[in-house]
């Protein structure tokens, strides 16, 4: 069991990630040749399931991405299941301390460091018996979300838990706890100066920050501050926005009119 994401992260590269938010297992096929790096589907925000994200990790499987689940709460029975499953990453929404994130590894990890349930059900599939556990927590990564007031505050806190490989900001969400409107890429100076402090607090501890963007520009912008996972748009985000696209310049090229 290798993670691609630690070997990119490790060579001082920045990880193109997917996200999945359509629940079939053939739009994730499609996602899964396209050149990411990692790809996550999303059982918080999306109308995927556990099963219909059983699928997408199957479908991913005959490509070189690295799969990684963005759970719906920071509840240790969805975490076992996802890596039971074969998720190589959990990012967990809304952690806001860090007596949250040390259950967010505690739910992540094996013991001694963890109590995550041994029953690697799909994980384990490779290899000989026993190989999966022996590796598990060294390769799983553990990425504890950081997208509200409370977390900022609690910001140097939450990154001295033992177990994370890094942090996965929400702009959307972060933005809104600060009474601002939800979007992706912000540009306010206020919440930049928030970016920059969380990159360099990751930066001394040896760890990684993740962002979600609304396509290359700013993930453009995110790699330029320092982020190193950047995921660009969602399937649904970018199905539409190209749809939108073609039927605008359809249209405006003097197209029938619908």
């Amino acid at each position: 069991m290798t993670n691609k994401v630690k070997e990119i992260w490790t060579s001082g590269q920045v990880v193109i990630n997917g996200w999945l938010s359509i629940p079939s297992g053939f739009s994730a096929e499609v996602m899964a040749q396209c050149g990411f790096d990692s790809i996550t589907v999303d059982l918080q925000h999306g109308v995927q399931d556990y099963h219909s994200m059983v699928a997408c990790l199957q479908a991913m499987g005959a490509f070189p991405v690295t799969p990684m689940v963005r759970v719906p709460w920071n509840e240790p029975g969805i975490i076992g299941k996802v890596l039971d499953a074969g998720a190589y990453g959990v990012i967990c929404p809304m952690i806001n301390s860090a007596e949250e994130a040390e259950a967010l590894v505690r739910a992540c990890k094996y013991p001694p460091r963890g109590a995550r349930s041994n029953g690697p059900v799909r994980a384990g599939f490779r290899g000989p018996g026993g190989a999966y556990q022996a590796t598990a927590n060294e390769q799983t990564l553990c990425l504890p979300m950081i997208e509200t007031r409370a977390a900022v505050e609690n910001m140097e806190a939450i990154l001295d838990v033992d177990g994370i490989a890094g942090v996965y900001v929400g702009p959307s969400d972060l933005g809104f706890s600060y009474g601002l409107t939800p979007k992706l890429d912000r540009d306010e100076p206020d919440i930049i100066e928030i970016f920059r402090k969380l990159l360099r607090e990751c930066e001394q501890r040896g760890l990684y920050a993740g962002i979600h963007c609304s396509g290359p520009a700013g993930a453009k912008r995110a790699i330029d501050l320092g982020f190193k996972l950047v995921t660009l748009l969602s399937d649904i985000g970018m199905m539409a926005s190209a749809a939108r696209q073609w039927v605008g310049e359809t249209r405006g090229g003097g197209g029938q009119q619908g």
